[in-house]
């Protein structure tokens, strides 16, 4: 199908543009009332994600009311580790929980990975087929994946955290069984992420949350190399790798072989333009929080933003992170309007 915006594609590519694309992580979501009356309408998080009509609407949601650039397909991370027999539950106020997990070889025995992706998850691949015959074509569609890392933090420390102690902890003390449970998850996630392609995403985003709580050496050690092979191995359309945190494994990471490298808000892009070079997009980053200011400061931070480009056309614009829940709608509109306007010079 024939892509009516496609700039988001050609700056990933480093193709020219006549502006800068824009979306937002976490934009179908909670700042939107229209998502809030669909999740209303059926038991919790997890059902949503699993019904692909109601997935691909709230998807839709942030073409049609904020004017995005692509839509990102409504789903979770943990859908990998589900599949592979690591079921989760999403707590409300909370966040993830599960109630096994992987801590030992014992454990280890649990996990499922020579499965069919298209049957365990077949309600994101139907989603996505939803949104892009929806779409008709309007904008693309993004598919995403956690990180092998992220996702390992997640089964074995069992929820979220602010240190993931268990997981790091594993990595001094079975660093065997670690480096076992990256490549079991690198393999599934490679399965689906071509699956996704294959049912109409045209980017891939990997999304690698707790990157920043690994030093550089060990980053380098239990993340690089998986992230390596699923950027080698999704390329039929752009990938995108997402470390959060992640400042000093950039040199690294604008080593492997994908399209774009996003940075958190953290992140200085004049600075770190030279490192990625001129052969990578960036996507970022203004600081989410910018979008609790007035409409004047939002406009103001983002051209300042904008304008630490330095007119390389080499940019997709983003939040240095998911947008929050509690943010104006019409902030978020005030946002985009902003980066639309603005003149790549």
């Amino acid at each position: 199908m024939k892509l009516q915006n496609d700039l988001i594609l050609r700056a990933a590519k480093g193709e020219d543009i006549e502006r800068y694309p824009v979306w937002l992580m976490r934009q179908a979501g909670r700042i939107l009332p229209e998502y809030r009356a669909v999740r209303e309408s059926v038991n919790g998080f997890k059902e949503l994600v699993e019904t692909p009509t109601l997935a691909a609407e709230v998807t839709i949601q942030p073409v049609d009311i904020l004017g995005v650039d692509a839509a990102i397909i409504f789903s979770d991370i943990l859908v990998v580790p589900e599949a592979m027999n690591i079921p989760y539950q999403m707590v409300e106020k909370r966040g993830p929980w599960f109630e096994h997990t992987i801590r030992s070889e014992e454990e280890a025995r649990r996990l499922e990975f020579d499965f069919d992706v298209n049957d365990r998850l077949g309600y994101v691949l139907e989603a996505i087929r939803l949104t892009v015959k929806q779409l008709s074509g309007r904008v693309p569609v993004i598919g995403f994946a956690g990180a092998p890392w992220t996702i390992l933090c997640y089964i074995v420390e069992g929820h979220g955290s602010k240190t993931f102690s268990e997981a790091r902890k594993l990595l001094y003390t079975n660093p065997g069984l670690a480096h076992r449970l990256l490549q079991h998850i690198t393999d599934v996630t490679i399965a689906y992420l071509k699956a996704q392609v294959k049912a109409g995403a045209s980017m891939i985003q990997i999304f690698d949350s707790w990157a920043g709580i690994l030093g550089t050496g060990q980053y380098a050690t239990f993340s690089i190399p998986y992230l390596s092979q699923i950027a080698s191995a999704i390329n039929d359309v752009p990938v995108t790798l997402f470390s959060k945190g992640a400042i000093t494994s950039v040199p690294a990471l604008a080593k492997l072989d994908c399209n774009t490298i996003g940075f958190d808000w953290n992140m200085d892009i004049p600075a770190l333009r030279p490192v990625i070079g001129n052969s990578r997009t960036i996507q970022g980053n203004l600081d989410p929080c910018a979008l609790y200011g007035s409409h004047q400061s939002i406009e103001t931070e983002t051209i300042k933003m904008l304008n630490s480009f330095g007119g390389n056309q080499r940019h997709i614009v983003n939040l240095g992170h998911g947008v929050y829940p509690d943010v104006d709608p019409e902030k978020v509109k005030t946002f985009i309007k902003t980066v639309k306007s603005y003149e790549i010079k």
